[in-house]
């Protein structure tokens, strides 16, 4: 299975979850996920942010933005008159 992620720090922190700073509000979940990632249940490959389409549910993101993410989800406006 793919977890997606646009975020190689989360990554690395998940193949390596060596304790600092960053992952003090991580608790057993890690284990969890880094012994997936070991049995190679998981895998993390890296998606590029321009790519990442949960953008426009998370993020601030500018019109253009939106209309193309929406365009790749294949979502239409149900209120536009046909």
């Amino acid at each position: 299975m793919n977890l997606f992620c646009d975020n190689k720090a989360a990554v690395e922190i998940a193949h390596n979850p060596v304790q600092h700073d960053r992952t003090k509000h991580v608790e057993v979940d890690i284990h969890f996920i880094k012994e997936k990632l070991d049995n190679q249940v998981i895998q993390t490959p890296h998606v590029r942010p321009e790519n990442q389409l949960v953008d426009i549910l998370t993020k601030a993101v500018s019109g253009m933005v939106f209309e193309e993410v929406i365009n790749k989800l294949g979502l239409i406006d149900i209120h536009t008159p046909t």
